[in-house]
C-alpha cells in the first residue's frame, strides 16, 4: 500500500494527495482487503471469520464493532508476553499508550515496525502542504520543541510509551533522511532528553541562538507551546547570559546534551544577546514569539478539541501570526492532514487520508447525543445482525455528525476511536472532518482525558471521607478546565450545605488532594512528571448557586423538565455566574504519587 513519498519534492507530495484522495473509494477497499489477507489467522479474527475466509462483506458482517474493554483482553495478553499472532501477523514491536484510561492506567495499543512508516509519511506530507500557502519554508528552519515521556515496562518487555515518544525514539526519526521543509533548529539529542528542564532550557536556547533563521515556530499542543513561553519568562535572563559568554548553565548536565547545543553556540555572541535582552524586558510580553523571531510566519500547534480554549493565549504571545493545526492523529492510528492549513482554528477541517486504515463511522443524531450509545460490542455481533449503522469513509454526509471506527494494519478491528467529528465537505472524493469533541470527555488541560464518572468517583470518595464525618453534604458540584494562567488547571465549584457552617479550609484542601489522587495516571503524571498541570481548585459557591445556573441555562433554551446539572461548563457566562458566588478558594497542597508501574502479570 502506498505510503512512500520524497518530502523534498513538494510538486510530487501533492500529486500523490489528489491521487489518493480522488480515488478513496478504491484504496479504501484496498485496505481493507490487505488487513483481512494478511490477519485472517490471527486469534482475534479466526473467532469471527470461521477460518482463513477473507470475505470483505463477511468482515462487516461478522466483526462487531468494539470498544477498548472488548479487544483489552487481547492486548493484556500481548503485554504479558503472548505471541503477536493474537491479534497482527507481523509481530508486535510496541505498545503505545492512550491518554485515554482503562482502569485507571493508559489505554495500550499495538503497533508494529511497519507502522512508523505510515507516520513518517504524514509527517512528510505535511509541510509542502502549508508551502503552497506559505511559500519559502525551504529557505530556513522550525524551531519545535518536542519532548519525550516515561515508558512503563512490560512483563513480554515490550515497551509501552506514548505515540509522540515511539516515534521520537524511533530510526524513522533518529536517522530520517534530509528534508528541506524540516530542517529543526533543536538537536535530537535535546529532544531525546529525558529531563524535561534540561530538554526544554536546551532546545528554547538553540532556538534564540538561531533566531534568525526560523521560520515557523511550534510543538504538538497548544498547552506545550505555551509552557515554553512561560519557562521562557522565567530562565531567558540566564539563557541571555549563556549567549554573551558563550558557555553553558553548569545544571545541564547531560553530556550528550551539553556537546550538541554547544555546538550551535560555538562562540560568545554578545550582540545578540542584547537583542534578546531588550525584547524580553518589555512588558506586558504580548507579541514575544513574533519580536524574538521576527521571520517567523505562523505558529504550528494543535488548536481543535479541548486545545481551542488556548487560542487567546496564544494570539496575544504571537503577536497575531497564524495558527496552523497541520494533522490529526491519534494512538491507535494516524489518520489525516489539514488542506486548507491556513483556516481560522474554527474553520480547521482535516482530511483523511484512504491509505492510512479502513475507516468507518456511527452517524450521530446531533452533537449533543454524541455521549450516546455506549454499548458493549455495537455493530456485527457475530450472527449476522447489525444493530446500528455503520457506513464507510465516502459515504459520509456534509453536516453531519459520526464516531470514528477504524480497523489498522497493526491489529485494531473495527474499533471506536471515541473521536466525535463533522463532516465539513470534501477534497476530492476524501470527506473533511472537524473536531467536534471526545466522547464522554469532560476535562482536559494538557494530554489528560477526565471522563465524568472518574471524576465523580473521585469526588465522592473525597466528600464521603471528609465532608461526611463533619455532617457536610455537597449538594452539587460542576467544573472547568481554568488555562487563563500557565499550566492550566481544573477547577471544582461546590455547594455544601448546610452553608451556614464555616469550613476549615484544611478541610477543603485535603479535598481538592483526594480529588487528585484518585484520578487517572494520565492526570498524575501530568501533575507530577509534566508538571503541565497546575494544584487542583475548588471554590465553594454559595447556597444557590446552581439554582442561578439552572435558570441560565433554561433562559438559554435548556428545558426545565429534562435540565440536568452539566458537570462541565465552558461557556463565559455560566463561568462568570459562578464565580460571582464564590465564598472560597482552595488549592491542593500535595501534588499527587505517580510512577510508571510495571504493566502485565508479575
Amino acid at each position: 500500500m502506498l505510503f512512500e513519498c520524497d518530502p523534498n519534492d513538494g510538486e510530487s507530495t501533492i500529486k500523490l494527495i489528489e491521487n489518493l484522495t480522488t480515488n478513496a473509494s478504491r484504496i479504501q477497499q484496498q485496505v481493507l482487503d490487505e488487513i483481512i489477507a494478511r490477519n485472517s489467522g490471527t486469534e482475534y479474527l479466526k473467532a469471527f471469520l470461521h477460518g482463513n475466509n477473507t470475505s470483505r462483506d463477511l468482515f462487516k458482517k461478522r466483526v462487531p464493532v468494539v470498544e477498548y474493554e472488548q479487544v483489552k483482553p487481547y492486548i493484556d495478553r500481548i503485554a504479558n508476553g503472548e505471541p503477536s499472532s493474537i491479534v497482527s501477523a507481523h509481530p508486535i514491536t510496541e505498545l503505545l499508550t492512550s491518554s485515554g484510561t482503562s482502569g485507571g492506567q493508559p489505554k495500550m495499543m499495538p503497533s508494529t515496525a511497519e507502522e512508523l512508516d505510515r507516520k513518517t509519511f504524514l509527517y512528510d506530507i505535511q509541510v509542502p502542504v502549508v508551502n503552497q500557502y506559505v511559500p519559502g519554508l525551504d529557505e530556513g528552519k522550525g524551531m519545535y520543541l518536542y519532548f519525550i515521556k516515561p515508558e512503563i515496562p512490560t512483563k513480554s518487555g515490550l515497551p509501552a510509551r506514548p505515540v509522540l515518544t515511539s516515534y521520537y525514539k524511533s530510526p524513522n526519526f533518529r536517522n530520517r533522511r534530509f528534508n528541506k521543509y524540516n530542517i529543526y533548529t533543536s538537536p535530537d539529542e535535546t529532544i531525546l532528553c529525558a529531563d524535561s528542564k534540561q530538554s526544554m532550557y536546551c532546545q528554547l536556547l538553540c532556538g534564540l541562538v538561531q533566531r534568525d533563521e526560523v521560520l515557523r515556530v511550534g510543538a504538538v499542543f497548544a498547552s506545550a507551546f505555551l509552557r515554553a513561553i512561560k519557562f521562557l519568562e522565567n530562565y531567558w535572563k540566564e539563557m541571555c547570559a549563556n549567549i554573551r559568554t558563550g558557555e553553558l548553565s553548569s545544571w545541564i548536565a547531560d553530556e550528550t546534551v551539553r556537546t550538541a547545543v554547544l555546538k550551535i553556540m560555538s562562540e560568545p555572541n554578545p550582540e545578540l544577546a542584547g537583542e534578546i535582552e531588550k525584547e524580553c524586558r518589555l512588558e506586558p510580553w504580548e507579541g514575544i514569539v513574533k519580536r524574538l523571531w521576527p521571520r517567523t510566519k505562523y505558529v504550528d500547534v494543535i488548536v481543535t478539541g479541548s486545545m481551542a480554549q488556548y487560542i487567546p493565549l496564544l494570539d496575544l504571545y504571537s503577536g497575531g501570526l497564524p495558527l496552523v493545526s497541520t494533522m490529526y492523529a491519534s494512538s491507535e492510528c494516524y489518520f489525516g492532514i489539514n488542506m486548507k492549513p491556513l483556516n481560522l482554528p474554527s474553520e480547521v477541517s482535516y482530511t483523511l487520508l484512504p491509505n492510512m486504515a479502513f475507516f468507518e463511522f456511527i452517524p450521530v443524531e446531533r452533537e449533543e447525543e454524541a455521549v450516546a450509545g455506549e454499548c458493549n460490542g455495537i455493530g456485527g455481533d457475530g450472527d449476522g445482525r447489525s444493530p446500528v449503522e455503520v457506513v464507510d469513509l465516502v459515504d459520509v454526509q456534509v453536516g453531519k455528525y459520526y464516531e470514528l471506527v477504524v480497523t489498522t494494519f497493526t491489529g485494531l478491528y473495527r474499533y471506536r476511536v471515541g473521536d466525535i467529528l463533522q463532516v465539513a465537505g470534501f477534497h476530492n472524493a476524501a470527506p473533511q472532518f472537524r473536531f467536534v469533541h471526545r466522547r464522554n470527555v469532560v476535562l482536559s488541560v494538557d494530554t489528560d482525558k477526565t471522563n465524568e464518572g472518574d471524576l465523580l468517583n473521585a469526588i465522592t470518595a473525597a466528600k464521603r471521607r471528609l465532608l461526611h464525618p463533619l455532617r457536610l453534604f455537597l449538594t452539587e458540584y460542576t467544573s472547568y478546565a481554568d488555562t487563563s494562567s500557565i499550566p492550566g488547571h481544573y477547577v471544582l465549584f461546590w455547594e455544601i450545605s448546610p452553608s451556614t457552617t464555616m469550613v476549615d479550609a484544611s478541610v477543603i484542601e485535603e479535598c481538592c488532594s483526594v480529588v487528585e489522587a484518585l484520578l487517572d495516571s494520565v492526570y498524575r503524571r501530568c501533575r507530577r512528571k509534566d508538571r503541565s498541570i497546575g494544584p487542583l481548585e475548588i471554590r465553594v459557591v454559595e447556597c444557590g448557586a446552581f439554582d442561578a445556573l439552572m435558570d441560565l441555562c433554561v433562559s438559554q433554551g435548556s428545558s426545565v423538565n429534562q435540565y440536568k446539572t452539566p458537570r462541565c461548563v465552558k461557556s463565559p457566562e455560566a463561568i462568570r455566574l459562578l464565580n460571582e458566588r464564590v465564598v472560597g478558594r482552595f488549592f491542593s497542597k500535595k501534588t499527587p504519587e505517580w510512577e510508571p508501574c510495571r504493566i502485565g502479570a508479575m
